[in-house]
């Protein structure tokens, strides 16, 4: 998942070397914490949250076979 994260934020930033992702195994739910560069952090989010929506629909579609929850918080 953390692979997936990496690979659509790189590519949806300016600054690809800044993107940082770390990823938490709990109980129940698989969370993942995005950082970009301040400047990008529009393009990770997206207009009205719409890149971010997408993102989380993806990584809930990817997460959806371990019969885990997946959550992704974007971080300053």
């Amino acid at each position: 998942m953390k692979e997936l994260i990496t690979f659509i934020a790189e590519k949806l930033v300016d600054r690809p070397e800044d993107v940082d992702v770390v990823c938490r195994d709990e109980d129940d739910c698989i969370t993942i914490e995005l950082r970009v560069a301040k400047e990008d952090l529009g393009k990770v989010i997206g207009k009205q949250g719409r890149t971010a929506r997408a993102m989380r629909t993806v990584l809930a579609t990817a997460t959806a076979r371990s019969g885990k929850r997946s959550r992704l918080e974007i971080l300053e």
